[in-house]
């Protein structure tokens, strides 16, 4: 199976491994299975999948904030960090706009040169990371350190509540 976006031409430009997972949608375009499940029945960790939260800061403009283990992002650091009075999520539509991909798809590379990304610590928790495609019924796996190589020059810190 293959797939094309900027995504995968990203990994194969720098010769990262990865392997595709394929997420059957219904007729709606809605996973018909959680991915956590797909990911079970495939022995791969379902707490690995590094999700692409897109939120907007009302002086910043749009961030997304690459988090991994199901951890809720801390508002209140977040708004520090950024230096904002207020964030709030980006609106269903609003992120294709902030990131060129479609909600289910969004992976934290590969995204336009203005977007601001943040890496939470969570993600280098997981020797193998589940990330968004960049195609709607798609996500890769990869290694975490190949996935950290990537966003190395983005800010990493914590930044999700600690339950």
């Amino acid at each position: 199976m293959t797939i094309q976006s900027n995504v995968t031409t990203l990994l194969e430009s720098k010769g990262i491994a990865f392997k595709i997972i394929e997420i059957p949608l219904s007729e709606d375009k809605k996973p018909i299975r959680s991915l956590e499940e797909l990911l079970s029945a495939q022995g791969l960790d379902p707490q690995s999948v590094v999700r692409s939260v897109v939120f907007k800061g009302e002086q910043s403009g749009f961030c997304l904030l690459a988090v991994a283990g199901g951890g809720r992002a801390d508002w209140a650091l977040l708004r520090n960090f950024l230096g904002e009075r207020k964030c709030r999520m980006a609106e269903y539509a609003e992120v294709p706009e902030a990131t060129g991909y479609v909600v289910g798809a969004v992976p934290p590379i590969a995204l336009p040169e203005g977007l601001r990304v943040l890496v939470d610590n969570s993600v280098s928790a997981y020797e193998t990371v589940v990330i968004g495609s960049g195609v709607l019924g798609y996500a890769l796996a990869l290694k975490s350190a190949d996935l950290l190589g990537l966003l190395q020059d983005k800010p990493q810190g914590s930044f999700v509540k600690v339950e």
